[in-house]
């Protein structure tokens, strides 16, 4: 079959004002699947320009595709423009097929195919296994009820979907289709040619606030071998410099991960690692953090989200602030960047609560901050924890972690908005920071702090303009519960778990009489 894959254009300012583009490696990911079973698979990606959605619509339907794929990392807030490309490709082409993936459409389904005939298909949860045998079901006209992980409308127009996929016991089975993209084209950390890669899916903690963890189900991880061989690759063979890790968790287990630095280092490549993981992993990693600047890493987001012990058990962290502070102590001591994400709004703060929240990032002493605000799911457990809070913003556009969207009762919109700003300017403007940024001994690490300043300032400027003139909050808006539905955390995992099978040796050791 024919078929083209969108990548919407963001509507973040995050990513409209950086130079830099990185793939879409979720698109990517089910493109390679496709290719190897014999169907002609292009990419349109939006996201440079960004390109006009008249243009983005033309050029898909250009080679009359059979099939038209929508999915975009940030699925909740790209869902309005994936809508409307939709119907624009229904309007000209009605006989086209639209088939939409991601978190947001995995779980709000019903709602989706309720409200609009656009969409022909749902993809729930993983997709590489799920959209070939789905392709392959349509090109064969064979019975779609009996493919699992979709959702449609059934023959009276009902919502209906079929039994959950199940997950992708070995990740290694399904490979990403580099040769949709022109890698010359995608770049980050001021230039760099990147890629985005996932080393390994889920996340076994607990954090009641997460949109991710119960999408993938369960922690899995790849080869650790062939994973370094696949960086060191496209290192040599198509100059990747840098690797943007979209793991939620990639060093859930020391083990594995020891395994991929070790093959990396073995590798020899000079391509830089920046990712994201939990604090208490890097201290427990202490004795092999040596090991990780080796390897490229050079910056992890730690996912701190609160400095305040009391909301940390609140959304079931796992965390603490003791170890938040060792970790940035231990990776700053082996060379590698932290970047501290802090998150306003959990629980219903005061200026006060805001002033013990900066000046423990002050203790903290990051070299980069990110501050967000809290953005439920309606999959979470937070989710039914805040329902009956009030929404001040319902333009899903703006659901993208960088704008407040529940109400406080003690700081008005402003006050909140405008203390976040205070206090990322006065985390990244201390004398310490701004020391490192400017003579900084590690010339890698000095350009990358800089870049990042950069474009944090510019973006800082374009959401105080978009808070004061463009963006409209309500005043009283409806709650939680009344904008998006009813909780389903009953439903959060979003797959059935296939476990891998066990080898003939590990088989033998576990119905041995003395194991």
């Amino acid at each position: 079959m024919n078929i083209v894959l969108i990548n919407p254009p963001h509507t973040a300012i995050g990513s409209r004002v950086p130079d830099d583009h990185l793939p879409p490696l979720g698109l990517l990911a089910i493109g390679g699947p496709l290719i190897d079973a014999g169907h002609d698979v292009r990419l349109v990606d939006a996201e440079f320009g960004p390109m006009p959605l008249d243009t983005l619509v033309r050029d898909a339907l250009s080679g009359q595709p059979d099939c038209i794929l929508i999915g975009h990392s940030g699925s909740t807030s790209a869902h309005p423009t994936a809508l409307t490309i939709a119907r624009m490709v229904k309007a000209r082409e009605p006989a086209t097929l639209v088939i939409y993936g991601g978190v947001f459409p995995t779980y709000h389904w019903r709602d989706i195919l309720a409200a609009t005939n656009v969409f022909d298909f749902i993809v729930r949860g993983e997709g590489e296994a799920t959209i070939a045998a789905l392709i392959e079901a349509l090109d064969k006209r064979r019975p779609l009820a009996e493919v699992a992980g979709i959702a449609y409308r059934d023959d009276l127009g009902r919502p209906f979907a079929t039994r959950p996929a199940g997950t992708i016991a070995a990740l290694d089975d399904y490979r990403v289709g580099w040769e949709l993209i022109d890698h010359r084209r995608y770049s980050y950390w001021g230039g760099k040619r990147a890629v985005v890669m996932q080393f390994s899916r889920g996340c076994p903690h607990l954090c009641n606030y997460c949109g991710q963890r119960g999408f993938w189900t369960r922690w899995r991880h790849r080869d650790p071998k062939k994973f370094a061989q696949e960086i060191a690759w496209l290192h040599r063979e198509h100059g990747v410099e840098l690797v943007n890790l979209a793991d939620e968790n990639s060093t859930v287990s020391k083990k594995a991960w020891r395994a991929f630095l070790d093959a990396l280092i073995a590798e020899n490549v000079p391509v830089l690692i920046v990712g994201s993981t939990r604090a208490d992993d890097i201290v427990r990693d202490a004795d092999i953090l040596h090991l990780y600047r080796r390897a490229g890493v050079i910056r992890w987001l730690l996912g701190m989200e609160n400095t305040d012990e009391q909301t940390l058990a609140l959304i079931r962290k796992g965390g603490s602030t003791s170890s938040d502070r060792e970790a940035i102590r231990l990776l700053r001591q082996h060379g590698i960047l932290s970047m501290a994400t802090w998150v306003a709004g959990f629980e219903d703060e005061t200026f006060r609560d805001l002033w013990r929240g900066f000046r423990q990032l002050l203790a903290y002493d990051p070299d980069q901050i990110q501050a967000l605000y809290v953005t439920p799911h309606r999959w979470t457990p937070f989710f039914r924890i805040a329902r009956d809070r009030k929404v001040i913003q319902t333009d899903a556009r703006l659901w993208d972690y960088k704008h407040q969207v529940l109400q406080m009762t003690r700081l008005k919109p402003w006050m909140l908005f405008f203390s976040v700003k205070l206090i990322e300017i006065a985390v990244q403007s201390r004398p310490k920071a701004l020391a490192r940024i400017l003579f900084h001994p590690d010339p890698e690490q000095r350009h990358s702090m800089r870049w990042y300043t950069q474009m944090g300032r510019r973006v800082w400027f374009r959401e105080v303009w978009g808070f004061l003139a463009r963006d409209r909050r309500l005043k009283d808006g409806p709650t939680l519960a009344e904008f998006w539905g009813a909780p389903q955390d009953a439903e959060e995992d979003s797959m059935v778990v296939v476990r891998p099978p066990r080898k003939p040796a590990e088989a033998a050791v576990a119905i041995s009489p003395g194991a």
